[in-house]
């Protein structure tokens, strides 16, 4: 039997390699479809392991605990990127995972990432392989400045990265390049960064959430807005290069597909996540569907379900320094949808959680989100991008 064709039905145990807040959003998910739910993670009483059935504690590369989580799923999915090689191919081998592994390989490296993306026909920003130091000045003269130095393994949230300005930024390089391999890209002035996410599932049925604006501070998502201020003519190409680029890669599962677009309407794939994504919390209340259980149902080979936008949503992220605030508020929040993800710390620029706020237009929701006193943007450290 091919297992990718099997249906995977309730009662049956889907296992998740991760327990922070994107596992847990799932296994809510997935508790309510019928499924039991065992995570592996080296963090007790991590987020996703306080809503599962069972937590295997243990590192992500320990094969005996890999193991042990595919003795007892009948599937297996993750909530993030960086998954040891070995253990990779281990799962590959000997547990159904009906994601693969290969997309996950190539979203691990961004050299890879962007040769796949340009190979499905879809634009990157122009770049270029650094692997020594010396290959910097000459690949800047080419590239022009500002450029942005990436580390082409790790990074998340702005690290691995460094904007290169003027000459003097060239001597704090060395230490990505010193981590490995990086990409330079040529910096794109872009007016909006959006995202689309995407669901396939094994019998190539595929389903597009609404394409979300995207606000970042310190290089960190802060607000996601649905509907995008963005034209009708680039909501289209948006939806079509994500198809394109899911098609290419096979995708079984969800795709989160980043985008810078320009003023004058061009679009650049800035990276690809091969999960559900935080720009995608929204569909949580403004949905038909979440993409926390359209992503159950795609590696349960289920048929995915309607996506469409019930009504105007801004999510705005609680990060470390905003929790505080938000508790103090919360008695006075009318018809905020408050999710925290019940991490122990709250660390400064920790995800601990975040909000939606549902209005008749998103100018409100900001607005709303803005005035509640939580997000003192300009107080907090660093700069807003």
């Amino acid at each position: 039997m091919n297992l990718n064709n099997r249906v995977i039905l309730p009662g049956e145990t889907i296992g998740i390699v991760g327990g922070g807040q994107l596992g847990k959003m799932m296994t809510i998910a997935a508790k309510s479809m019928g499924f039991r739910v065992v995570v592996l993670d080296p963090t007790d009483d991590c987020p996703c392991g306080q809503v599962a059935d069972e937590q295997i504690i243990g590192e992500y590369g320990d094969l005996q605990a890999i193991k042990q989580l595919a003795e007892k799923s009948v599937v297996i999915t993750y909530e993030f990127e960086n998954i040891q090689a070995e253990a990779l191919e281990w799962l590959t081998n000997h547990a159904h995972v009906p994601q693969g592994t290969e997309l996950l390989k190539i979203t691990q490296d961004r050299i890879q990432e962007k040769a796949a993306i340009q190979s499905a026909g879809v634009d990157v920003a122009p770049y270029t392989v650094i692997e020594h130091i010396d290959h910097l000045d000459l690949s800047i003269t080419a590239t022009g400045l500002p450029a942005v130095l990436k580390t082409a393994r790790g990074g998340y949230d702005g690290k691995g990265q460094l904007v290169i300005r003027n000459l003097d930024d060239i001597q704090k390089a060395q230490s990505l390049i010193d981590q490995g391999p990086c990409v330079l890209e040529k910096w794109i002035h872009f007016d909006k960064e959006i995202s689309v996410i995407i669901t396939r599932n094994p019998d190539g049925e595929i389903k597009v959430f609404p394409v979300a604006e995207n606000l970042h501070q310190n290089n960190i998502l802060h607000q996601t807005i649905v509907p995008a201020g963005i034209s009708k003519s680039v909501e289209e190409q948006a939806v079509q290069k994500a198809k394109k680029i899911s098609m290419a890669l096979n995708l079984v599962g969800t795709l989160a597909v980043e985008m810078f677009v320009t003023p004058d309407e061009e679009i650049y794939i800035n990276e690809l996540a091969p999960r559900p994504h935080n720009s995608g919390h929204y569909s949580i209340e403004a949905c038909e569907t979440s993409q926390f259980e359209q992503h159950i149902r795609s590696i349960a080979n289920w048929p995915l379900a309607k996506t469409d936008l019930l009504k105007p949503v801004v999510m705005v992220n609680i990060l470390g320094q905003h929790q505080e605030r938000l508790l103090e508020r919360l008695p006075k929040l009318q018809d905020w949808k408050v999710h925290l993800y019940g991490k122990k710390e709250a660390k400064l620029n920790r995800k601990m959680g975040h909000v939606t706020l549902l209005r008749d237009t998103v100018e409100s929701a900001i607005k709303e989100a803005d005035e509640s006193g939580i997000w003192e943007l300009a107080v907090e450290a660093g700069t807003i991008n």
